[in-house]
C-alpha cells in the first residue's frame, strides 16, 4: 500500500494481513503512518489523500471503490473505534438512539429490536442503562469510549480497527479499555488492528506487531519474536526508551529517554533507509540504499545490519540514551 497525501507519499509500500480473530498492531512514533494506514483499510483516509495498491476484505477489492460500496461494509463487516470518543458521537443525541440507529442501518430491524440489540451492547461494556439516555458530553471520557466500543462491535463486524483508543486516558482506564476490546472481539470473533503507541499494550494484548518509521515497513512479525529480541535498530530503540526498559550505565540514566534527532519530514527524497541519521549502527551502506524487507530471525525486517546487531533492545542505544 501507498498513500500520498497532497501529492506526498507519506506511506512508501508498506503491506500486511490480518488472520481471523487475531490481534495485530501498528507500532511507531507519531507521523509514522499508523493512523493514515489503518483509517485507509476502511476507505477512510483524509480528504487529499490517494491511495494506490490493494486492501481486500475476504476477496473484496477496496481500493477504488465507490463510497456506496464502501458504506455498505462499514459496521457490518469492518468498524473503527477512533481516538476521540467525544467527536465521534453525535452530540445531539443519546447514545443510546445512537447505537440503535447503527443497528438499524445494518439489520433492518424494527425500532423496538434495535433499542434492545443497542442496551443489550452497551450492558457488555458496562454502560448502565440509565445512561443509554445521556448525551456524549454527560458521560465521563472513560464511559464514552466504552459507548464507542459498543457501537463499533454491535452488529458484530469481521474486523476491528483501534486508532490508539487508550490515548489520553490514566492507566486504569487504558487497561479498561484495552481488556472490553478484548473481551468484544472474543465475543464476536473478529480480528483487531491496534494502531498504538504503547508497546506494554502490544506485548500484553497482540499476536503481531509491524513497525512503521517515516512511512516504511520496519519490523514485523509474532509480538513475542519482535520484542523480545528486536533486530531492527529503531525497534531496539522504541523498547529502550520504555520506561520499564533497563537503564544504561551509571551517570548516563534518564527519566525518561529519548532517541536522538526526529523523524524526516514526508516527502523526503526515498534513497537510503530513512532513520540512518538516527540509528548508531547505520554505515555509509544504510544511507546510500533503501532496505526493503527481509526474513531475519523469525520476522521480516528492512534493515542492512539486522544480523549485526546485539542481543539486547538496551544494548545498541546504550550510549545514546
Amino acid at each position: 500500500m501507498r498513500i500520498s497525501v497532497g501529492g506526498v507519499e507519506v506511506v512508501r509500500g508498506v503491506g500486511f494481513d490480518v488472520h481471523d480473530g487475531e490481534v495485530f498492531a501498528l507500532v511507531g512514533e507519531s507521523g509514522a503512518g499508523k493512523s493514515l494506514t489503518a483509517r485507509s483499510l476502511l476507505g477512510l483516509a483524509p480528504p487529499g489523500a490517494r491511495t494506490a495498491g490493494s486492501v481486500r476484505l475476504r476477496g473484496t477489492e477496496l481500493v477504488g471503490a465507490r463510497r456506496a460500496r464502501l458504506a455498505a461494509l462499514w459496521g457490518r463487516r469492518v468498524s473503527l473505534v477512533p481516538q476521540d470518543s467525544l467527536s465521534a458521537l453525535s452530540p445531539v443525541h443519546p447514545v443510546g438512539d445512537q447505537l440503535a440507529a447503527a443497528v438499524r442501518s445494518v439489520r433492518g430491524v424494527s425500532r423496538a429490536a434495535a433499542r434492545a440489540r443497542a442496551a443489550a451492547a452497551l450492558d457488555r461494556v458496562g454502560v448502565p442503562a440509565a445512561r443509554a439516555g445521556a448525551y456524549p458530553h454527560e458521560l465521563s471520557g472513560g464511559m464514552r469510549q466504552r459507548a464507542v466500543i459498543a457501537m463499533a462491535t454491535v452488529n458484530e463486524p469481521d474486523l476491528l480497527v483501534a486508532d490508539e483508543p487508550t490515548t489520553a486516558l490514566d492507566p486504569d482506564r487504558r487497561a479498561l479499555v484495552l481488556e472490553l476490546l478484548a473481551e468484544q472481539r472474543a465475543a464476536t470473533g473478529a480480528a483487531l488492528v491496534l494502531v498504538t503507541h504503547d508497546l506494554d499494550a502490544v506485548r500484553d494484548h497482540a499476536d503481531r506487531v509491524l513497525v512503521l518509521y517515516a512511512g516504511r515497513h520496519v519490523e514485523s512479525g509474532a509480538v513475542a519474536t519482535v520484542l523480545e529480541r528486536p533486530r531492527a535498530p529503531y525497534t531496539a530503540g522504541l523498547l529502550a526508551c520504555l520506561p520499564t526498559a533497563p537503564r544504561p550505565a551509571a551517570g548516563r540514566s534518564r527519566y525518561l529517554p529519548t532517541i536522538g534527532g526526529a523523524p524526516p519530514p514526508p516527502g523526503e527524497p526515498a534513497t537510503g533507509c530513512a532513520f540512518a541519521p538516527r540509528c548508531p549502527a547505520a554505515d555509509a551502506g544504510c544511507r546510500a540504499r533503501t532496505p526493503l524487507p527481509r526474513p531475519v530471525d523469525g520476522r521480516d525486517v528492512s534493515c542492512h545490519r539486522a544480523e549485526h546487531l546485539p542481543g539486547a533492545p538496551g544494548e545498541l542505544f546504550a550510549e545514546a540514551l
